[in-house]
């Protein structure tokens, strides 16, 4: 059974990778650094007994360098690089240390896993999902540091994608706002961006539907598309004055 391993699939896309990936048979190794909400991720699943559970915390390069080594003679067919965070609120008012493990986590964790495992996916004709954002789009107050990260995966992964096309499908999947839970972790006020909201499961399933059509970027659902044709039609000196009074607590 082929293999994929899933980054921060203790919940939000990385669950719903899961119970979608399980769908269409793959065995997961499901990665995480909450062991009970990673349990809970595995107890959702149809058949728990095919899939394993690896735990690192990918701020740190050291535990980002231990999932690596375990990594050998897995055989990996896909790589869901999916586990994210953001830190919400003006940049100076931020520690410095949650601004670089966002980087850390968004960025840096992803380029090393897909360095270590590409030649295993290209080998095993094998896929790589690098789940970006919509906030790669425009520069965003308040949430600074995310948006230049995720700036940097949309242009990494399309990168990798030209590099590879024809070795090793690559999607590149930028989202907009999806109740995956990263209000409450980056401290995000409610409600912002509420019109444009599409479910995890239609996220998950765009993402899987364009690599099934052998890889691309991929904005998911209609609602989504709407904001990014906005985000390409608005000028960005009058989109960052908007969003810095919209953004704004």
């Amino acid at each position: 059974m082929k293999t994929v391993l899933i980054t921060g699939a203790s919940g939000g896309f990385g669950c719903e990778f899961a119970i979608q990936l399980e769908q269409a048979g793959y065995a997961l190794l499901l990665h995480g650094r909450d062991k009970a909400r990673l349990q809970l991720t595995l107890d959702a699943l149809q058949y728990p007994e095919r899939h394993k559970l690896v735990f690192a915390d990918l701020s740190s390069r050291k535990e980002t360098e231990v999932l690596i080594d375990s990594l050998v003679g897995s055989e990996l067919y896909g790589l869901v690089n999916n586990a994210g965070f953001g830190v919400w609120g003006g940049f100076a008012a931020k520690e410095s240390v949650a601004q670089a493990d966002v980087i850390r986590v968004d960025l840096l964790a992803p380029v090393m896993l897909s360095h270590a495992v590409l030649p295993c996916l290209i080998r095993n004709k094998g896929f790589l999902i690098n789940v970006s954002s919509l906030a790669a789009e425009t520069p965003l107050p308040y949430l600074a540091t995310y948006a230049a990260v995720k700036a940097g995966m949309t242009f990494w992964s399309e990168a990798i994608r030209a590099e590879h096309q024809g070795e090793v499908r690559v999607v590149t999947l930028a989202p907009g706002p999806s109740p995956t839970g990263f209000r409450d972790v980056s401290g995000a006020p409610k409600g912002k961006g509420n019109a444009f909201s599409t479910s995890a499961e239609q996220v998950v399933l765009s993402s899987l539907q364009t690599l099934d059509a052998g890889g691309g970027y991929c904005v998911p659902g209609w609602r989504h598309k709407l904001l990014w044709l906005i985000q390409k039609l608005t000028p960005r000196f009058i989109s960052l004055s908007l969003m810095a009074n919209y953004l704004k607590k």
